[in-house]
């Protein structure tokens, strides 16, 4: 995503930035003012707090036999050992499948993610999407990824707009929209 960021960057340059219409949004500020967001992260972090609790459980089982091994190992026989031994690797196996099945790269949770974040950040994304065609902007940044701006001018802010055309204002405490822009967010100029 960093070189695709760069790439455009670099065209922009060569192409004269300087007579196109840019602006920049903090998207992480937008999702955090949509109600049905702060509503996804929370059933996310529900699921996220359950199914941690699951695995603790079977990890937890997993270190009770473990230990009842240790203790009782001088007075097994070999076929009894290789027996536990074999239980306590099946029973670290399933806990370790469990913990990739919930947390890993396509498990629960990113499922969850997908079902539940996803269609809102679609949202955010088609509302910005006709902003920039309806106001003729060429570039529209995200000041929350992993794009790197040392400094922006608050008036190139459009956050609180992007929040407008969704039906959605502000809900932080502070008066100034994405923390940079006092609200403002002009965002037309050249």
């Amino acid at each position: 995503m960093k070189k695709i960021t760069a790439a455009i960057f670099a065209l922009l340059l060569t192409l004269g930035v300087s007579a196109q219409k840019f602006a920049y949004v903090d998207s992480q500020y937008i999702l955090d003012n949509i109600p049905d967001y702060k509503s996804a992260q929370a059933q996310l972090d529900k699921f996220s707090l359950q199914w941690q609790k699951e695995i603790q459980g079977k990890f937890d089982e997993l270190d009770k036999l473990y230990k009842d091994f240790q203790a009782d190992a001088i007075l097994l026989t070999e076929e009894m050992r290789k027996k536990r031994e074999d239980e306590i690797l099946d029973k670290e196996k399933t806990a370790k499948e469990l913990q990739k099945q919930r947390f890993g790269k396509d498990g629960d949770l990113f499922k969850k993610r997908q079902d539940l974040v996803k269609p809102i950040q679609d949202k955010v994304y088609n509302a910005l999407k006709e902003y920039a065609t309806n106001k003729n902007y060429a570039v529209i940044f995200d000041k929350s990824s992993d794009l790197t701006i040392l400094y922006a001018n608050p008036k190139y802010d459009v956050s609180d707009e992007i929040l407008d055309e969704m039906g959605f204002k502000n809900t932080s405490s502070d008066d100034g929209g994405s923390g940079t822009n006092g609200g403002s967010g002009s965002g037309d100029k050249k």
